[in-house]
């Protein structure tokens, strides 16, 4: 079944305006989303660390800033736009003793709400707004009178407008001039959760260096191997990303049509396919999660030492060879 989706008809500003809206976090989501919001009429505080470089970005920006204790001890409306693993701490010192009837919490992804490491007293609202888009994109989108796509959520409804207050603020930072499409937290969460480790990240990834290993392997240059497995990604992204799979093929040969359609099921076989749903089924049960936050709490051992061995492998040597050659990425 399709999802709801929202316009900007649907969306009342007066939901917000006269509210004192508090945004955590100033990184590339937290900036779009309060300089949109201070754009768009709102009263927006950037809670920050005095003299810290989120402090200095903010004033330079012209927006007002507070210690965080200052900053949500009034706020009407608390947004979290920092990283996941900092979020609990956060609320846990600075938001919960405050918590009281009337007050909004949102969030720009569900992971924290969804699996209990931020658990809100019942009288608060509890919301979603998450753009489908980095930071710098809904900040440039919305200065050229456009919007990125969100998503909006409603977790908790204590006041009976969570939803209209949702609505309110993807209005206010761009959204609902694209659309607005209702989700859940869970829906949100795990889905994102599974796209970022099965596809775009951790599979493609792995896709990537095990295609660069075996032309290596097999005697072929390494630089053939990157041009052919890892650089020539962008123009197919390209593609995909401004029509779909079917726009790409368009616009590809015939040989790698015929190699698209008949190879990639060879590739992307049962065998891979039963390791996908395992990996959503670690989502689902919170396997995932509680490596996660274990990991987090053990001050990421195991992260670092990956993320070393990824930077050690030998894609990543000819590719910055490779890409020095490409005065224009710069």
């Amino acid at each position: 079944m399709s999802a709801t989706v929202y316009y900007e008809k649907d969306a009342d500003l007066s939901q917000l305006q006269g509210k004192k809206i508090c945004v955590i976090g100033y990184g590339s989501q937290g900036r779009a989303h309060a300089l949109n919001m201070h754009d768009s009429g709102l009263t927006v505080t950037v809670a920050v660390r005095p003299g810290g470089k989120s402090a200095k970005q903010a004033q330079a920006d012209g927006l007002p800033t507070q210690p965080v204790d200052q900053a949500v001890k009034d706020a009407d409306l608390i947004a979290f736009l920092l990283p996941d693993p900092v979020q609990p701490a956060v609320y846990r010192q600075f938001v919960e003793p405050l918590c009281r009837p009337g007050l909004t919490l949102l969030f720009a992804h569900g992971f924290n709400v969804h699996y209990g490491q931020i658990v809100p007293p019942p009288e608060v609202d509890v919301i979603m707004v998450a753009p489908k888009g980095p930071g710098k994109l809904v900040r440039d989108l919305y200065a050229a009178g456009q919007g990125v796509p969100c998503l909006v959520a409603v977790e908790q409804d204590a006041s009976g407008q969570a939803l209209a207050k949702g609505l309110a603020y993807a209005l206010a930072i761009g959204g609902a001039r694209a659309g607005v499409i209702e989700t859940s937290f869970k829906e949100e969460t795990e889905t994102d959760l599974f796209g970022e480790q099965a596809v775009l990240c951790g599979g493609l990834s792995a896709l990537l260096k095990t295609g660069f290993e075996i032309l290596v392997e097999a005697g072929y240059s390494p630089e053939m191997a990157y041009f052919e497995c890892v650089n020539e990604l962008k123009l197919i992204i390209d593609l995909i990303y401004q029509g779909g799979l079917r726009h790409m093929r368009h616009y590809i040969s015939d040989t790698a049509k015929w190699g698209d359609i008949t190879c990639g099921p060879k590739v992307i076989d049962e065998h891979v396919r039963a390791n996908m749903k395992k990996l959503l089924d670690d989502i689902q049960t919170g396997v995932f999660a509680r490596e996660w936050v274990l990991e987090n709490q053990a001050n990421r051992p195991v992260y670092r030492a990956l993320l070393k061995r990824e930077a050690e492998h030998p894609v990543e040597e000819v590719g910055e060879r490779l890409r020095s050659m490409m005065k224009w990425l710069g």
